[in-house]
């Protein structure tokens, strides 16, 4: 006989095909969703395209360079974004007491809540930053060997990953702040636009957080720099791209870490 038992993830399955099905139910506000979205987008290019076209070079990248950085420090960051960006409303969920009921079910806290909703609107500024790498990789001579097409998919999916992990550690800071969204936002959101900048133009000190703490160079300006051949500053080596997953792991080491104390210290929404 066939096992007719409902697969483990059909939980997960059945709550974001809901969080779809409530978004399209009203197609003119979810348009308006998606045309917001769209114009974010093109706002963050705006602002880069601006400086670049100001400047011949800054930080050893010409505007070519600029495509390719900021193709892919968004596309990431904006993957990242509709996956799990909604972990940033657990505060929401803590005052209102709708996280207790999380733990009444047999899953996995964290994966209840990366799992429990989708922005589809986020698929538009997916398409912003896919369309903007797409142009980086056409507008720059790149010598696509085997180990480069290697490099180019790792820092993507180490990239999502990064970006992910700085969403979910944000979210376990967010059980001893309550109300301290303004705080994490600087280094989730901030974080994304310091990927968008040539690192090398940060000072010394800058320099080691985007590459140690909060690693977010790995996602966008070391990856750019060795798919173009270039060397890099004294700090950041363009070799230094091919430790993207070892940044990751870090991340999501330190992300695992905080939430699993920030469900410790948890009490209960008190309602």
């Amino acid at each position: 006989m066939a096992d007719t038992r409902p697969s483990a993830l059909a939980p997960y399955r059945a709550v974001l095909a809901s969080r779809i099905r409530a978004q399209r139910a009203y197609p003119l506000s979810f348009a308006t969703e998606v045309l917001s979205a769209f114009l974010i987008g093109l706002v963050e290019f705006a602002e880069m395209w601006v400086i670049f076209t100001n400047v011949p070079q800054l930080g050893g990248l010409t505007l070519n360079g600029m495509l390719l950085l900021f193709g892919l420090s968004n596309t990431s960051f904006t993957i990242a974004d509709m996956l799990v960006g909604h972990a940033d409303t657990l505060p929401t969920y803590i005052r209102m007491g709708r996280l207790d009921a999380f733990y009444l079910r047999p899953q996995p806290l964290l994966l209840q809540l990366m799992t429990s909703d989708i922005a589809l609107r986020r698929v538009a500024r997916i398409a912003v930053a896919v369309t903007v790498l797409g142009f980086g990789l056409a507008r720059n001579d790149i010598d696509w060997t085997p180990a480069h097409i290697a490099l180019f998919t790792i820092t993507l999916i180490a990239g999502v990953a990064i970006f992910a992990g700085l969403f979910i550690c944000a979210a376990g800071v967010q059980f001893f702040l309550i109300d301290g969204a303004e705080l994490t936002n600087a280094f989730t959101y901030g974080g994304s636009y310091a990927s968008m900048q040539p690192t090398s133009v940060f000072p010394t000190s800058m320099k080691l957080v985007f590459a140690l703490l909060i690693p977010v160079a790995f996602t966008s300006y070391l990856p750019t720099i060795a798919l173009l051949g270039l060397p890099g500053p004294a700090l950041l080596p363009s070799w230094l791209a091919w430790a993207a997953p070892v940044a990751a792991l870090w991340v999501w080491a330190a992300a695992l870490w905080v939430w699993r104390q920030g469900t410790r210290h948890y009490q209960g929404g008190g309602g």
